[in-house]
């Protein structure tokens, strides 16, 4: 087995949200991950806020995939 070392800073380090000071690969991948998708979510969210897409209901949002998907396969 390899081993490398990644220093990052304490800001970082609690950032994370990590607990130990050595990780496999795998965790640390999956701690990055789930950071990186909870920035996406929030990312969304944001731009769905600035757009008005947050009021939109459920119908709407079906209303508007079927449009697009129907204008794609009429192109």
């Amino acid at each position: 087995m390899k081993s490398i070392n990644v220093q990052i800073s304490e800001f970082e380090f609690n950032q994370l949200g990590l607990n130990k000071d050595t990780l496999s690969f795998s965790e640390l991948v999956e701690i990055i991950s789930k950071k990186i998708t909870k920035q996406t979510l929030d990312k969304s969210i944001q731009l769905a806020n600035k757009y008005g897409l947050s009021k939109m209901t459920m119908e709407e949002i079906d209303d508007e995939i079927k449009a697009h998907r129907n204008a794609k396969n009429n192109s």
